[in-house]
């Protein structure tokens, strides 16, 4: 890309003799929409200098949407902290001065590529390095106690020192993984989302024996889980004993229909004498669905419905409809996420009678 015709011409006859294909811009705007609508090129050489905009224009907006292709600045300026800026924020691999002869331009366009490739394994090493580093930190957190559940009680929501049950939130306790989020997210990328599902269940093992008499345990189920009823039910082994007092969550985020032998894991659960509860009702896309084909004892509302519902009648109309439709079924409808006066004045006056939130009592981690 340079505004001289005759520049260009001279570039292309030399990128041509040495087996490249080529195609030349005179203007920014040109060429930027070349490079949204075309295949992307291996390598692109822009003049500062464009009729338009300066190169930079190009090179910048490469950087964020074409981040694999060499990008090499072409300048006539002996403006050096411009040449610096440009590499430092990554717009150019290399520079190709003007005046130049041809065989810098090809040995130039030489080096980006190598530099390039340099780079690339470069970060291929740090990604692997960083990969082999979380895998050990996880091994870590599952072979020691550097996991546990903090219990965040459900109570009336007239009263909140009436409690009738308490959700079992994973915390970790590891210095590579500071909170739940980065633990979960670190656990998917190394596939081992049923592990954490068995470690779960052995951890609310030991939550439901030292729960107040009368309470139910609510404990969560990641859609994974559902997938692989043998190994759902040697893991809820444990918790057989207590399933009068535990409620399997199972969120509305899930599309059950994508997941091979759902029914099967919810009827081995359901058999074993353990309710269901659908969570996170609200955030997702199939809430009629889930709610058919779970057919749940417990129904919790998403805290995106909860949020300043005192200030918004479509969701308090709303809420009012599955209140209703909670009765209708015998399912219990719980809010989560409350969090001022406001909003449970505001649920009062919608039907709902039982509440989780910071309101009424955050999580606690037992001894």
């Amino acid at each position: 890309m340079d505004d001289d015709p005759i520049v260009l011409k001279g570039m292309r006859r030399v990128l041509e003799r040495a087996g490249w294909d080529t195609q030349t811009e005179y203007r920014a705007a040109d060429a930027l929409v070349h490079l949204k609508s075309d295949t992307p090129p291996d390598a692109v050489i822009v003049d500062y200098d464009l009729g338009d905009h300066t190169g930079l224009v190009v090179l910048q907006w490469m950087r964020d949407n074409l981040p694999s292709t060499v990008r090499i600045l072409m300048t006539g300026h002996d403006d050096l902290p411009l040449v610096v800026a440009a590499i430092n924020r990554g717009e150019a691999f290399k520079i190709l001065r003007k005046p130049f002869q041809h065989q810098e331009l090809l040995e130039v366009l030489e080096s980006a590529f190598a530099s390039v490739e340099r780079l690339q394994k470069a970060t291929t090493e740090r990604l692997i390095t960083a990969a082999i580093q979380e895998r050990r930190a996880l091994d870590d957190c599952f072979s020691s106690s550097a996991m546990t559940l903090a219990l965040q009680p459900i109570t009336h929501i007239e009263d909140f020192s009436q409690v009738i049950a308490c959700e079992a939130l994973l915390r970790p306790r590891h210095a590579r993984f500071n909170n739940p989020i980065q633990l979960l997210l670190a656990v998917e990328r190394h596939n081992r989302m049923l592990e954490l599902g068995d470690h779960v269940f052995r951890l609310a093992k030991s939550a439901a024996t030292g729960l107040d008499a009368g309470l139910q345990l609510f404990v969560n189920l990641h859609p994974l889980q559902l997938g692989d009823p043998a190994r759902l039910e040697r893991g809820i082994q444990g918790l057989v004993p207590f399933a009068d007092h535990v409620t399997f969550e199972i969120t509305e985020r899930s599309r059950l229909q994508d997941i091979d032998h759902w029914e099967a894991s919810v009827a081995l659960l359901q058999d074993a004498g353990f309710s269901l509860a659908v969570d996170d009702l609200g955030a997702g896309y199939s809430a009629l669905t889930i709610l058919a084909d779970l057919q749940p004892q417990y129904i919790k509302l998403d805290m995106s419905l909860v949020r300043a519902i005192d200030q918004s009648p479509r969701k308090q109309r709303l809420i009012q409809l599955l209140v209703t439709f909670g009765e209708a079924t015998a399912a219990s409808v719980i809010a989560e996420g409350v969090e001022t006066e406001e909003e449970r004045a505001a649920l009062v006056d919608c039907g709902i009678r039982l509440v989780q939130g910071y309101l009424s009592g955050a999580p606690v981690i037992r001894a």
